[in-house]
């Protein structure tokens, strides 16, 4: 059986990989931090929905990677319009009820899985 943390990402990955704006919105909290090459910080479900829209981006997850019960790392294939081939990345997703409240997007595995402790050490330490 899936789990609310599994479903949520998965919802996450369809609505992104749709292109779907609408469904983007619903899929994420309110706000979402995201980290990515063009920056990192809270953004509204609004401007997630229009960045899916203007990136074009498909993530095909390729490895999943749990660190506790809100936090999970996935491996992805990524590509963008005009890509000629995909190229793989990491992202760390932290979900909050059905919802992705995080999309920490990371060049490598290694990379997105040192930040992914690290957050959840930080916040077991609160």
């Amino acid at each position: 059986m899936e789990s609310a943390l599994e479903a949520a990402i998965n919802e996450w990955h369809a609505s992104v990989n749709d292109s779907d704006a609408e469904r983007s919105a619903r899929a994420v909290g309110d706000p979402i931090v995201v980290l990515g090459p063009k920056g990192a910080g809270p953004i509204t479900p609004e401007q997630f929905a229009e960045w899916v829209q203007r990136s074009g981006i498909r993530l095909v997850p390729r490895s999943w990677h749990p660190i506790g019960a809100r936090l999970m790392v996935v491996e992805e294939d990524a590509t963008w319009p005009g890509s000629p081939a995909p190229t793989r990345v990491a992202t760390v997703f932290r979900v909050a009820g059905e919802k992705v409240t995080a999309a920490l997007r990371l060049p490598d595995l290694k990379s997105a899985l040192e930040l992914a402790y690290l957050c959840r050490e930080m916040a077991a330490t609160e």
